[in-house]
């Protein structure tokens, strides 16, 4: 992963809004959410929502996919995994210190 998508990633998820919508994506999982339900369940006005959704979009943290008259949001976890690897790359002077279960997300 270069430097400056995992600079662009890092100041996308660095706002509280931002990582909220971000994990609440990752806990939906592939079936994702329309800005409506993030909007309810995280209590973020729509216009807010709407900016945030795309900072993350822009930093390639989420997809997003028209279906009819809604748009669904969802984790892209492919970048979300490369970022991790990323910031853990030489972890540990590369013994294996990764505890079972936290490698990755296989969504």
């Amino acid at each position: 992963m270069q430097e400056a998508k995992v600079i662009r990633s890092l100041a996308a998820l660095a706002h509280e809004a931002r990582l909220r919508v971000f994990r609440a994506l990752v806990v939906a999982g592939p079936d994702g959410l329309t800005p409506s339900a993030l909007a309810e369940q995280l209590g973020i006005a729509p216009n807010a929502l709407s900016f945030h959704l795309k900072e993350l979009f822009h930093a390639e943290l989420v997809s997003q996919e028209r279906q009819g008259r809604n748009v669904l949001y969802r984790a892209a976890f492919p970048a979300m995994n490369g970022l991790l690897a990323y910031m853990t790359e030489n972890c540990c002077q590369g013994a294996a210190c990764t505890p079972a279960g936290a490698a990755s997300c296989h969504c």
